[in-house]
């Protein structure tokens, strides 16, 4: 038996990176998932988002662990899509047990206007209410609610840059929220005792941080820093010198979380930083 099995889980930004790492972390414990992805570019957003060609190895590989998997192409932008996503994974598998709000965007860059940040809100934290607020009519009593935050947002100067314009601000401010709407609506569902927690990377090897986008954030004095060039600056956000952390780093939290083992914890935001937060000693968080 899996430290999840028989429970069926909805992961948005499932197709690749933290999303897909999570999906297959918690099918191989035995959960059953429900997978949503955009699957297309966002204009304002510096890098490749994935594609229906990801979300189908999300499918493969979720299949291949025996478990069972509805995959849906859907925007987090859009209440509508994915309560339609939610009504045909639970009507295909049988009930909601999780989910996991982990659709994300960074869209940094002083090229980008308003629009950049806008994008970052609507997506980092509107996509997450979203997520909550179609999960939340099948969700029982005992249900876990758990959603991606940032390091960025505990400690705004990272983002709150103007190099990084709007987008970076719009970011910041997004993940800022996640952390203040998982506390409070913690408190709201606690008579249900369905747990609310966020978990908070520091840099994460995905596609968002190995992008061109990143490498010039990093290295601001080249004009097109290479990987190799940005990696040495790399594990300056965190505070036991690494450069980041893997998906399967956050999946292992995120299964945590959805498991049973952590069905007293709520309101916890998790740091998955590598020191990163205790190395800037900022305050403690007011909500």
């Amino acid at each position: 038996m899996g430290r999840v099995q028989g429970k069926a889980v909805f992961i948005t930004g499932a197709a690749r990176g933290q999303g897909r790492a999570q999906a297959v972390r918690l099918a191989a414990e035995g959960a059953d998932i429900i997978a949503v992805d955009l699957c297309e570019d966002i204009a304002t957003n510096g890098y490749p988002l994935a594609t229906e060609e990801d979300l189908a190895e999300t499918v493969t590989k979720v299949e291949k662990l025996g478990r069972r998997i509805v995959a849906r192409k859907a925007d987090v932008r859009d209440p509508a899509a994915l309560r339609a996503a939610v009504a045909e994974g639970v009507a295909e598998l049988g009930r909601l047990d999780a989910v996991v709000a982990q659709a994300g965007i960074c869209p940094l860059g002083p090229e980008h206007g308003a629009q950049a940040f806008l994008d970052a809100v609507t997506v980092d934290f509107n996509g997450v209410v979203h997520a909550v607020d179609a999960a939340l009519p099948h969700l029982p009593d005992g249900a876990s609610i758990v959603a991606t935050g940032s390091l960025a947002g505990l400690t705004p100067a990272t983002t709150d840059n103007p190099a990084n314009g709007p987008g970076g601000l719009g970011y910041s401010l997004a993940k800022r929220q996640v952390a203040a709407f998982v506390h409070d609506l913690a408190t709201v569902l606690a008579p249900r005792r369905i747990r609310v927690n966020a978990v908070h990377p520091t840099n994460v090897n995905t596609d968002m941080l190995n992008s061109d986008l990143m490498y010039r954030t990093f290295r601001p004095d080249l004009e097109h820093p290479s990987r190799e060039d940005a990696l040495p600056s790399f594990p300056t956000t965190t505070g036991f010198g690494i450069p980041y952390v893997e998906p399967e780093d956050i999946a292992d939290t995120v299964l945590f979380l959805v498991s049973d083992e952590s069905r007293y914890v709520s309101g916890m935001q998790m740091r998955v930083d590598a020191a990163g937060y205790v190395k800037r000693r900022p305050q403690l968080p007011t909500f």
